[in-house]
């Protein structure tokens, strides 16, 4: 399930990378890709719909709630690499790992049996993603504005910390996984329709039928990489200390591997350094 999850988040990313070739607004694609999710899952699992709202109003909230983070998220991040760069904001959300970690030893019962093992592969994880992490240009290297830096930082953490949460706690309540994506996917639906409204009436954006079409590949590796992450979530008890790292790795090391296959992208000695560094990561966390 990891392996799948992993290799439809490279898919993902791939589409980020050929959306400049053809000249696609990401931001478009971004807002109108979730329909496309909440299609790919009714289309999985049509009967999931009749059990988005047996929980009471105070169960549903939270879920629904999670799907808004999902644009606010989007949202910081996109200011942030506007005001502070590609590449500080790239790391910022790379390393907000850190909270989802902390989250499921202190609160989800995660560092019950962990070893030597497991928190030197914790450690190593960071230190190679670190090393993945887009170089930052010395001569462009100042934070303009530290707040948005850190609101994507928090929100990247939170939402991740709130994914892994919701999932133990309310999925089985909503009869599975499926029905529990489509009740987060409501809320993004409804928060990127207003940001869209809002960015069209500003004439901040204008749609376009390359980047609305753009959508649909996005919509499909963006819903199937979060199905089977929280599929290996569930495989591994919850365990967000253990399958987060792995997870992260993983599409980090892949991206880097078809950029050097396909774009011709070169890796840095830091890179390959940091896939070093990772692979043993991942050997170490699977012991």
């Amino acid at each position: 399930m990891l392996l799948l999850a992993i290799l439809f988040s490279v898919l993902l990313l791939v589409n980020f990378r050929l959306h400049a070739k053809w000249g696609i607004n990401t931001s478009i694609a971004i807002l109108l890709n979730y329909p496309i999710c909440f299609l790919v899952g009714y289309l999985m699992q049509p009967e999931a719909v009749n059990h988005l709202f047996d929980l009471s109003m105070a169960n549903n909230i939270p879920v629904f709630l999670l799907g808004i983070g999902f644009i606010v998220t989007f949202l910081f991040s996109g200011k942030s690499t506007v005001k502070n760069g590609m590449a500080v904001t790239s790391l910022a959300n790379n390393m907000s790992l850190v909270l989802p970690v902390v989250f499921s030893l202190l609160f989800l019962g995660a560092w019950q049996g962990a070893q030597w093992n497991t928190y030197l592969g914790l450690a190593l994880a960071f230190v190679a993603i670190y090393f993945f992490s887009p170089k930052i240009n010395s001569e462009n290297n100042s934070i303009v504005s530290p707040m948005l830096l850190i609101a994507a930082f928090l929100c990247y953490g939170i939402t991740n910390s709130t994914f892994n949460y919701l999932n133990k706690e309310t999925a089985p309540l909503l009869g599975g996984t499926i029905p529990f994506m489509l009740l987060a996917l409501i809320g993004s639906i409804v928060a990127g329709l207003l940001v869209l409204i809002f960015q069209m009436v500003n004439k901040q954006i204008t749609l376009d039928p390359k980047s609305v079409l753009a959508s649909i590949p996005l919509g499909i590796p963006n819903f199937l990489s979060f199905y089977y992450l929280l599929k290996a979530l569930d495989q591994a008890g919850n365990n967000g200390a253990l399958v987060m790292p792995i997870y992260n790795i993983g599409v980090i090391a892949g991206t880097a591997l078809v950029g050097l296959i396909f774009f011709k992208e070169r890796l840095s000695k830091l890179q390959i350094a940091g896939l070093a560094i990772g692979t043993a990561s991942v050997i170490l966390l699977g012991l």
